[in-house]
């Protein structure tokens, strides 16, 4: 059972760690760059219930504030379209396209009398937003130059240094501070130039964050200023501990960090140990030293056709083999990409804007944050987040089309390096209120004369596959005078010749769904969708119910979702709802409260598993990598609603990868399936035994090449069986299930058509021969097929279509 919705809460843009829609900030920045010596700044300003839909609807003004209470400063601005801000408001009313705005600040003004006016200068903002005035201040954004503003040297020894403070955006002012401009690495210590109101007689004061452990570096003259001589073997005191911070203080601030005549910043090996000193550059623009193990941090990137090229430095990478992971942040995804050593201290990677798929292809990544890490092959807790140099901070945003979308290069906590996955869809597509439009359009276009085509939905957008794959293919093999097209979520589809893609919640489909004469679909429609007199919406649904679905169960999880509530609108706009067999089709009728007609057909899908075509099983073995002879154990359970875990639901595996390793062999390749709405990653996969096929597209494929399969409750089994091959039923958790959870139309245990097994080690046991283990049900396997697969013939999808031409 898919529960149904509008559409995919994912089509709203959101960061790595948001907030909720509804709570960014009314007034915040966006990015700032320093471009000729100027400040450029840009953000965006809204009221809510004040639209700014029209360019000119709204103004914004800034206004800096200095320290002292002098002169104010006024920047004006010029009007920016960011239709984002409309997304990210979290409301359907009014549109805030126009209240985006750019700002340019000469640092030339801030002086005063001839001098600079030090200290931090308050950013306020007054929006004009028709007859109404507002002030607010400039939150910051998150990520980006938005979240950590550069700073830059306007004059000889000023800096000029954007910060954050208490969630408002001043511009700090500092006149001649005390700084650190050169390093140079000594045998035994690190020798730290130092300037401004300093000199032989101060002192470079280091203290241990974690321990309260403190060092006093005196000022010696050296040539090029006055220089601190700082111990190694005082630093490295705590082997330990694995991170230590170590404060800096100079003149009794702490010293800036001043690289204009060479890097400062940089990890210096600690002898005799596997860490490094690690010189760095916070966003307030100070100097931080740490001790911890060695990080990888890059200095140098190029955009590719392939992606983006990235070049660092890391001490001691060319000692080990290494690996890139790309992480989504939801902790559903993970790539591994290789690591070229480029001398012991050196690296090159390409981080892709596409992701591998278990079948050989590729596809763009999926949307959302991904996290770049860099890892010692085969010890994933030796991960380290990629970093930039204070030189490589500049080169960011850097973005890449995948496909129909884009992937961005950002910063996070100032020089932490992430991966932004955009969604496919437009900014002016993305968002409550652009759906609210979009979904105005399609009432309007329900007007419009019906199109000869189909509109195929699997799962949501999913892929080729399922029933309505077998109704295309159908209707392409007789020839059909129709348009066929696809819908398709975040371009994770690879369609075939002559099927045209449509991006969910797109202003095509919202068309689409509106003048298509036949909607074919095999889960639930979007709530808003009104069957139009000639339309024809074909159900095809998804399985053979052994679990109690819709109005049949009764559990508070469904009651209080308001899936029964939504269920209740759509049904009525169904022409057709096709049942796999006479046992289905009364519980099909009384779950869905579904009054219409049932064609009992048998279920398209399984088509391809009545005559197994050996060329296309054989096609399916090469896309996984797989060899005509080698044994495939499919294991395919389904899901469990009390196992939320974000936007799906968790994944307990329960079988030991290693000791399936053991007793199977090397000639048998155990393919896992997760149920699609599992969000989890299955640890371990990729080496050759155990695959992760959970992006497979056609799950009918996999039970093509499947010679055992290995499931719980799932209505797979209901399709395996017309295969004849042995089922084993991996039911840890039967009684939970049955009694607590979903329940059951069936006595599950009495018609099973193999053995149930609780523990890993008895399954294994069975799979180290299943004849053996499925031989004292085979009479109870004949019975099984009898009754609920007695519709499969091979002709299910010539039925369909044959009644839904009919209809149309």
């Amino acid at each position: 059972m898919v529960l149904p919705s509008v559409l995919p809460s994912t089509l709203l843009r959101r960061p790595a760690a948001p907030a909720p829609a509804d709570a960014a900030p009314p007034i915040a920045l966006r990015a700032a760059r320093w471009v000729a010596g100027r400040l450029e700044l840009t953000g965006f300003a809204r009221e809510p219930g004040h639209p700014s839909a029209r360019r000119g609807s709204a103004r914004t003004l800034l206004t800096l504030l200095p320290p002292d209470g002098r002169r104010p400063v006024r920047l004006l601005t010029r009007p920016v379209l960011m239709p984002e801000v409309t997304e990210e408001s979290g409301q359907d009313e009014h549109s805030y396209d126009w209240s985006g705005f750019t700002a340019v600040l000469d640092p030339a003004r801030l002086r005063q009398g001839g001098r600079w006016p030090t200290g931090d200068w308050l950013v306020r903002a007054t929006l004009l937003a028709g007859l109404h005035r507002s002030l607010g201040t400039l939150a910051p954004h998150w990520c980006g130059s938005g979240e950590y503003p550069p700073g830059a040297w306007v004059d000889r020894q000023v800096l000029l240094q954007p910060v954050f403070a208490e969630g408002e955006l001043r511009l700090r002012l500092v006149a001649d501070p005390p700084r650190v401009t050169a390093v140079r690495r000594l045998p035994s210590a690190l020798l730290l130039r130092c300037a401004g109101p300093v000199g032989p007689g101060d002192a470079l004061l280091l203290a241990n964050r974690e321990t309260g452990a403190e060092l006093r570096c005196p000022l010696r003259p050296v040539p090029g200023g006055p220089a601190a001589e700082v111990p190694l073997a005082a630093l490295a005191a705590d082997r330990a501990a694995p991170l230590q911070h170590w404060d800096l203080q100079l003149a009794g601030v702490a010293p800036l960090l001043d690289e204009r005549a060479g890097p400062v910043t940089g990890q210096h090996r600690l002898p005799g140990t596997d860490r490094v000193v690690h010189l760095k550059g916070p966003a307030d623009g100070t100097l931080q030293l740490c001790v911890r193990a060695p990080l990888p941090v890059v200095e140098e990137l190029t955009a590719t056709a392939a992606g983006f090229r990235l070049t660092g430095r890391q001490p001691g990478i060319g000692t080990a083999p290494a690996e890139l992971v790309l992480r989504h942040t939801d902790g559903t995804a993970e790539d591994r990409h290789p690591v070229r050593p480029l001398g012991a201290d050196r690296f090159e990677l390409l981080v892709p804007v596409g992701t591998a798929t278990s079948y050989g292809g590729s596809l763009p990544l999926r949307r959302g944050v991904w996290d770049l890490l860099l890892r010692p092959v085969g010890r994933p807790g030796a991960e380290q987040r990629l970093t930039l140099s204070p030189g490589a901070l500049a080169l960011l945003p850097a973005g890449l089309p995948a496909g129909p979308k884009t992937v961005t290069l950002q910063r996070r906590w100032h020089d932490t390096l992430i991966l932004d996955a955009h969604p496919v869809l437009a900014p002016t597509e993305r968002g409550d209120y652009a759906q609210s439009r979009l979904r105005a359009d399609y009432r309007a276009a329900r007007r419009l004369k019906l199109r000869q085509a189909v509109l195929y939905d699997n799962f949501g957008g999913r892929g080729y596959a399922d029933s309505p794959r077998a109704v295309h293919a159908e209707l392409v093999r007789r020839g059909a005078a129709l348009e066929h097209l696809w819908t398709v979520d975040d371009a994770q589809a690879e369609l075939p010749p002559g099927v045209v893609p449509v991006r969910v919640g797109s202003a095509q489909w919202y068309r689409a769904l509106a003048t298509c004469r036949y909607l074919v679909g095999n889960t639930h429609l979007p709530e808003f969708l009104q069957r139009r007199p000639d339309q024809v919406v074909v159900q095809t649904w998804h399985g053979t119910p052994l679990k109690r679905i819709a109005h049949d169960v009764d559990h508070p999880w469904l009651r209080g979702s308001g899936y029964l509530e939504r269920l209740a609108r759509e049904v009525p706009h169904w022409s057709l709802l096709v049942s796999p067999s006479p046992f289905a089709t009364p519980i099909l009728r009384r779950a869905f409260r579904y009054r219409g007609e049932i064609l009992e057909s048998g279920y398209p899908r399984n088509d391809q598993l009545v005559r197994p075509d050996q060329r296309a099983a054989q096609l399916v073995r090469r896309r996984l990598g797989l060899t005509p002879e080698r044994r495939v154990v499919l294991y395919a359970p389904t899901w469990r609603e009390d196992r939320r875990h974000g936007e799906g639901y968790r994944f307990d595996l329960h079988l030991d990868p290693a000791a399936a390793r053991r007793v199977l062999g090397p000639d048998t390749a155990l393919l896992v399936r997760p149920h699609a709405h599992v969000r989890d990653r299955l640890p371990g996969a990729g080496d050759g035994f155990l695959y992760d096929v959970g992006d497979y597209p056609d799950v009918q494929d996999l039970l093509l090449i499947a010679d055992v399969l290995v499931t719980d409750y799932s209505s797979l089994l209901f399709d395996f069986a017309i295969r004849g091959r042995p089922m084993l039923f991996f039911t840890y958790d039967l009684e939970h299930y049955r009694d607590a959870l979903r329940g059951f139309y069936l006595d599950f245990a009495a018609i099973a058509p193999g053995p149930l097994l609780t523990g890993s080690d008895q399954l294994l046991d069975a799979l180290a021969d299943p004849q053996a283990a499925v031989a004292p049900f085979q009479g109870r396997y004949q019975a099984f097929r009898e009754r609920f697969c007695p519709l499969d013939d091979g002709r299910a999808t010539a039925r369909l279509v044959d009644r839904m031409l009919q209809l149309g």
